[in-house]
């Protein structure tokens, strides 16, 4: 498959469905936190979404963990798009997003290790993002057999 165009643009309250399903998908198969429609509609403002031909095809969002800290997360692209590079426009568009926002850290957490590597992030200890603990993974299921891989990528 040829992709034309690939559009990065902030999510609005319309794309919620889509980005439900996408998300979904994901974590249907323990790969990504799910994330109910009603969080998705208060968390709005931190999506982004990749469009090919109009289509709604990745999401991605950036959540503010300190001052100096921001984590992508729900990073996720509809099969049949995967491997096109939309994952790194996403990935770059957040970048951006963080810089313009003067955050010098973007961390993650992740399966997909050799992703970030090949965008400027590097492997480090979970234990170094206290922040990320205390605010996301004292709920979720895996918190004492947490099987992701944190990555960093500082800006400044």
């Amino acid at each position: 498959m040829t992709v034309v165009s690939v559009m990065c643009r902030k999510a609005s309250i319309d794309d919620v469905n889509t980005l439900f399903e996408i998300i979904q998908g994901y974590a249907e198969k323990g790969i990504m936190l799910p994330r109910s429609k009603e969080v998705l509609q208060r968390q709005i403002d931190t999506f982004v979404i990749a469009e090919v031909d109009g289509i709604m095809v990745g999401c991605g969002s950036l959540t503010l963990l300190g001052p100096e800290l921001v984590e992508i997360r729900s990073l996720g692209i509809t099969d049949g798009y995967k491997g096109l590079g939309i994952g790194k426009k996403l990935v770059t568009f957040l970048t951006e997003e963080a810089r313009a926002q003067k955050i010098p850290k973007i961390m993650a957490l992740t399966y997909e290790v050799a992703f970030f590597e090949k965008n400027g992030f590097s492997v480090v200890p979970k234990e170094i993002f206290p922040e990320k603990v205390w605010k996301d993974c004292i709920f979720c299921k895996k918190q004492h057999c947490c099987d992701e891989i944190a990555v960093l990528k500082r800006l400044d």
